[in-house]
């Protein structure tokens, strides 16, 4: 595993991180990924009374899925309306998970406290990618699974994030892409020493909108980078970017009746934490 750069402030970066997806309303964006979740949950097939960790939970997908398991559940996350969303929603099906409010480069937990490790979509954004990956590894314990559904560096994310990128202030130079957690070979440099089997597959989802437009208002709406970020910009740059976004969604649009139809490719990754 390759070390973090230490000329790099994460914890400042963070406290960005935090602010920015505060922003939004991550369970509008969360709740369309529920296929690839549901998919995670087979691969990696939480037994009931086994321990699952949810790492940066979002809504609480997976959490929720591993309690439908009367598994022993807990969930973190940075931001704490994220939690607190995530927690009623617990609260109206009925399941037991331990909320709390923490950091996926800095776990609340004593080494191997878990049988299942996972994070959809989410650990993949923490700053420090070595010790986020390090956390990860270390609560699960020996023979435990570690799972992550991420995106690859192609496809409909990535195209989005890149023109994002270019309407946003550039990030330190010296910070990683969360794209490298959807490659083999940077799945390998994070968690490649700590496993003794890595399993990756390339896979897909179907998310729908009624229209481009639709798809863009969602996400200025409720997806908290997006938010802060045209919040920043003015009129005719907001409305710039707006046509970029679209230009993307139409590109990868399979529907031919006016509706969006998109196939998200993200790669679903299962890990054995090495005895």
């Amino acid at each position: 595993m390759e070390l973090a750069n230490p000329s790099l402030d994460y914890s400042a970066f963070t406290a960005r991180q935090q602010a920015t997806w505060a922003s939004g309303d991550f369970n509008e964006i969360g709740r369309q990924t529920v296929p690839a979740v549901e998919a995670l949950c087979e691969a990696v097939d939480p037994r009931s009374g086994e321990r699952v960790l949810d790492v940066a939970c979002g809504n609480g997908n997976l959490a929720l899925a591993a309690a439908r398991r009367y598994c022993e559940v807990a969930a973190i996350d940075f931001v704490p309306a994220i939690v607190e969303r995530a927690r009623r929603r617990a609260e109206a099906e009925g399941a037991a998970v331990d909320f709390r409010v923490a950091d996926a480069q800095a776990l609340p937990f004593p080494d191997a406290s878990f049988d299942v490790v996972v994070s959809t979509f989410g650990v993949i954004f923490a700053p420090d990618q070595e010790k986020a990956a390090g956390e990860l590894l270390r609560v699960c314990r020996p023979g435990g699974r570690i799972g992550l559904c991420t995106w690859p560096p192609d496809g409909l994310p990535s195209d989005t994030f890149q023109v994002q990128m270019r309407y946003a202030p550039p990030p330190p130079s010296a910070l990683k892409p969360p794209t490298r957690w959807g490659t083999p070979e940077g799945l390998a440099e994070l968690l490649g020493a700590g496993t003794s089997e890595l399993r990756i597959e390339r896979r897909s989802f179907r998310v729908y909108y009624r229209s481009v437009e639709h798809e863009f208002e969602v996400f200025r709406r409720h997806f908290g980078p997006m938010r802060q970020m045209l919040d920043g910009l003015d009129e005719s740059v907001r409305a710039k970017l707006a046509r970029d976004m679209t230009e993307v969604y139409e590109r990868y649009n399979r529907a031919t009746d006016g509706t969006v139809i998109h196939e998200m490719e993200y790669l679903q990754v299962v890990g054995t934490r090495k005895a």
